[in-house]
């Protein structure tokens, strides 16, 4: 157990709460921090979380531990929903970590816990039951609950920062086409949220550079350049249907500012978004008549 870092006969954390709920774009949602450890599991949905001033996308079943006075909010875009299951703690004694610290601070706050879907879906279902039954024993039960969720983080954890490590150790035995295919998947799902090469890099725990020179030696361009191509193409397509404004098809396509929106279409295609949208309601205009 030594490779936990943890003292059993002394180990004893505090669940201060715990609940399920749902977010859309109108929820508060807003940039804070507590001064206690928060975890949260994504159930379903996806958005941009912000933390500690860095951009990162979550998904469903990335599970979020954010150490006491770690800022972050979450922006979800128009129309969007994430549903999510929220654990706190106190009292939590890591060795060599400060009190109620589950990561050190250099460390992602976003773990993958995939392996272990089905075993926390369990534990949220099991939680609601319990809190549902409101029986005697009801804190009993859920402390008992909060100590496996804090296992299988401890175990995900462990298995994540090995594999880190092997991976950095054994880097030139990667292969470079899955390297461009996961960056490519990984775009083409997320083109609508805030992307950087930055947020990229972080959610493949590789630099910046090496997968910035990986993919450009395959593709014969840049992730940011596939990433605007990918994103005008998208909303030259939408503003050929015309049914939606150019600020909402902006903001689909990852663009909340229209005007530099706009001033990238115009360059990449020689004329402005506004341009195709009058000509597509000319062309609806005349189908009416």
């Amino acid at each position: 157990m030594c490779n936990l870092k943890i003292d059993l006969d002394d180990f004893n954390p505090k669940m201060l709460y715990t609940f399920t709920k749902k977010f859309n774009d109108k929820s508060d949602v807003a940039y804070h921090c507590h001064d206690f450890l928060s975890i949260i599991y994504v159930l379903a949905g996806t958005c941009t979380y912000n933390i500690s001033g860095v951009p990162h996308i979550v998904k469903k079943g990335d599970l979020l531990v954010f150490n006491p006075h770690a800022y972050h909010g979450k922006v979800l875009p128009s129309g969007s929903e994430i549903h999510e299951f929220h654990v706190g703690y106190e009292n939590l004694h890591i060795k060599g970590l400060l009190p109620d610290h589950f990561l050190e601070n250099h460390v992602s706050p976003i773990i993958n816990v995939s392996k272990y879907e089905n075993e926390l879906l369990k534990l949220c279902s099991d939680v609601i039951s319990e809190q549902s039954k409101n029986q005697p024993a009801l804190q009993l039960s859920l402390k008992s609950l909060g100590i496996k969720l804090l296992s299988i983080l401890f175990n995900a954890t462990f298995e994540s920062s090995t594999l880190k490590q092997k991976g950095i150790l054994n880097l030139e035995n990667y292969d470079n086409t899955a390297i461009v295919n996961t960056v490519l998947e990984f775009i083409n799902e997320n083109f609508m949220h805030s992307l950087s090469l930055e947020v990229i890099s972080q959610n493949m725990y590789l630099s910046p550079a090496y997968i910035s020179k990986l993919f450009k030696e395959s593709t014969g361009t840049s992730p940011i350049n596939y990433l605007i191509k990918l994103r005008l193409s998208k909303a030259k397509h939408s503003l050929e249907i015309g049914d939606q404004s150019i600020k909402k098809i902006a903001l689909s396509v990852g663009y909340p500012d229209m005007y530099h929106f706009s001033k990238l279409f115009k360059k990449y295609y020689g004329y402005p978004p506004s341009k195709l949208k009058h000509k597509t309601d000319d062309n609806q205009f005349i189908k009416l008549i």
